[in-house]
């Protein structure tokens, strides 16, 4: 063998190894939710079945409908809620090809983190399939802003997340997070933290038939001083780390992993969603690779 042979060695797509089952709390609804998650094939990717109507809706950015209270996927004759919480944790894992059913409207809220998909996916176990990873590489900064807020990304060679918030309330206070992107990273320092809410919108939400199903069970709820929960905070700085949840999740809409610098000032849904399409807007933004043997070191780090 020739001393220039360069190995090939490519890092590989991944699905679940058996099919799991849940069953949770529709945060807006209220209603039970049944949740099944299916391996799939190669090539085949994220996604969703309303199992209720017997309607499949594919994970892209431009099936997205609402960003106002979460993240909303849905076509001509069905939607689905809440998924950013679930994607976060598929993103986290690596995994390339599932298919997710649900018998409603909703993603089940579980305890408003992204931990209990996370125990699901560890009980379903990862297999790797035979065709490899590709992988989204960022060339230059991209950037949408709504006044002061903003979320951009810009080129880095490794993945990671920037998030800073502002609240003027006595718990949260400012918070600023930077997160270098791992599964065990992930597990460790970001599923667990859960989403937030004020008293206040919870019951301007309520008069309006939402969050039926928001509870001190499944959100941090705070009324204008305080934390009305009584289990303490799982981190110190739990409101800006949920943030970088659900970043994780809605920019796993671009359909597959990103080395890039995701920076966020006040981000919300919708400011996640605008720069998936501003990023897909032009190709020079992006380039998409085989996870070959230039990444397969960095990626299978990422994912291990």
């Amino acid at each position: 063998m020739s001393n220039n042979f360069k190995r090939e060695v490519f890092l590989k797509q991944r699905t679940i190894a058996k099919i799991v089952k849940g069953v949770g709390i529709g945060l807006h609804k209220g209603d039970p939710v049944e949740i099944i998650l299916e391996p799939l094939e190669a090539d085949m990717g994220i996604r969703f079945f309303r199992s209720d109507l017997n309607v499949n809706i594919e994970l892209k950015p431009e099936n997205v409908v609402d960003t106002r209270m979460a993240t909303v996927i849905g076509n001509n004759n069905a939607t689905i809620s809440t998924i950013e919480h679930l994607l976060s944790a598929i993103y986290a894992y690596g995994i390339d090809n599932i298919k997710i059913s649900v018998s409603s409207s909703e993603v089940p809220i579980m305890d408003g983190s992204g931990a209990s998909f996370c125990m699901m996916l560890d009980e379903a176990g990862v297999m790797e399939l035979d065709k490899s990873k590709n992988v989204m590489i960022i060339k230059k900064e991209v950037i949408h802003k709504d006044g002061e807020k903003y979320t951009k990304i810009l080129p880095s060679k490794i993945a990671e997340y920037s998030f800073k918030i502002n609240f003027d309330h006595p718990i949260i206070k400012e918070q600023e997070y930077n997160f270098i992107f791992s599964k065990r990273d992930y597990i460790k320092e970001i599923s667990k933290a859960r989403t937030f809410g004020f008293l206040k919108d919870v019951q301007i939400l309520r008069s309006m038939g939402l969050a039926l199903g928001g509870s001190l069970d499944n959100a941090i709820v705070l009324d204008e001083k305080k934390m009305l929960n009584n289990d303490p905070l799982r981190y110190q700085n739990e409101f800006v780390r949920h943030k970088i949840l659900d970043a994780i999740g809605d920019m796993s809409l671009l359909g597959m992993p990103i080395i890039g610098k995701y920076d966020s000032y006040a981000g919300s849904h919708s400011l996640n969603h605008l720069l998936t399409l501003e990023i897909l807007k032009d190709s020079s933004n992006y380039e998409i690779r085989n996870l070959n043997e230039e990444y397969e070191k960095e990626f299978s780090r990422v994912f291990a």
